[in-house]
């Protein structure tokens, strides 16, 4: 009997690490897609964000001052269009406008996916559209215009 437990000594610490890599692996899968899901939330946040800084503030053909409004809610915006309609529009007549973010990449933080060499993953475009409207408020409260 005493033969017998001398060699499996040692057996219990490499059942655990087997165990243990397979359910760090796990765990940091979910985290890193939980942390896509939440980059593809903000980039639609930040969308929506940019459209309605265009259509309720006066510089509405700003285009640097929207893409700034947005890239302070995601930083990773690179460029944006902003299409008003209708098309040729001055800021008394337009209707309405779309904003869109396109070319932006997911990257991989865990170190399984950075190991096995995965790329980047393409984000679809974000895209939201909204009406004008005039909603300028008093420069001395809390407006989202500057």
């Amino acid at each position: 009997m005493t033969a017998r437990v001398r060699h499996q000594r040692g057996s219990t610490i490499i059942e655990f690490s087997l165990v243990l890599v397979l359910f760090l692996t796990f765990s940091l899968g979910v985290m890193d897609f939980a942390r896509m899901m939440y980059s593809w939330n903000a980039a639609t946040e930040a969308a929506r964000m940019g459209a309605r800084y265009a259509v309720v503030c006066d510089d509405t053909f700003n285009k640097p001052a929207v893409l700034a409004r947005m890239k302070a809610l995601m930083p990773q915006v690179g460029d944006i269009q902003m299409d008003w309609t209708p098309a040729g529009c001055t800021a008394s007549t337009c209707e309405g406008v779309a904003v869109k973010i396109s070319g932006m990449n997911y990257q991989w933080i865990s170190p399984i996916a950075g190991l096995a060499g995965l790329p980047a993953i393409p984000m679809p475009t974000f895209s939201t559209y909204l009406t004008r409207e005039v909603m300028r408020q008093d420069p001395n409260s809390a407006s989202i215009c500057p």
